[in-house]
C-alpha cells in the first residue's frame, strides 16, 4: 500500500472532509503510538509502513506507559485545530484500523 492510498483509507473510514485532515489525524495518531509502544515495537511497526508514515511511528526514546485517555488527549493535542478526545478517538480508530489493515498477522499481536 502507498502512502496515498493508507490516506485515502484512513480519510474513507474516519469520513474526514479533507485529505489534510486525514493526513493530519495519521501523523498525530502514529506519533503518539510511537510514544506507546516499548522496546523496538516502533522501529517494527515503521518496517510495515509505507515509507513517508514509517518516520511518523519511529521513537527513539523510552516507551511511556498512559492509558487510553491519555492517549486520545495526546492525539487531540498534536492534532490541533480544536479537536477534542472524543474526536481523537473517531480518527484514532480509523488509522489505527488502516494500520492494522496493513502489518503482518505477529504486528497486529504486538500492537494489541
Amino acid at each position: 500500500m502507498t502512502f496515498d492510498e493508507f490516506i485515502k483509507q484512513v480519510q474513507e473510514r474516519g469520513r474526514f472532509d479533507t485529505r489534510e485532515h486525514a493526513e493530519q489525524a495519521t501523523r498525530a495518531t502514529l506519533a503518539v503510538l510511537g510514544e506507546r509502544l516499548a522496546g523496538g515495537e516502533p522501529s517494527d511497526l515503521a518496517a510495515q509502513l509505507p515509507g513517508e508514515l514509517a518516520e511518523l511511528a519511529r521513537y527513539d526514546g523510552p516507551a511511556e506507559s498512559f492509558d487510553t485517555a491519555e492517549f486520545y488527549r495526546r492525539v487531540a493535542e498534536r492534532e490541533g485545530t480544536g479537536c477534542t478526545p472524543g474526536r481523537a478517538r473517531e480518527h484514532a480508530m480509523a488509522v489505527m484500523s488502516t494500520v492494522v489493515d496493513q502489518v503482518s498477522e505477529g504486528e497486529r499481536g504486538d500492537l494489541a
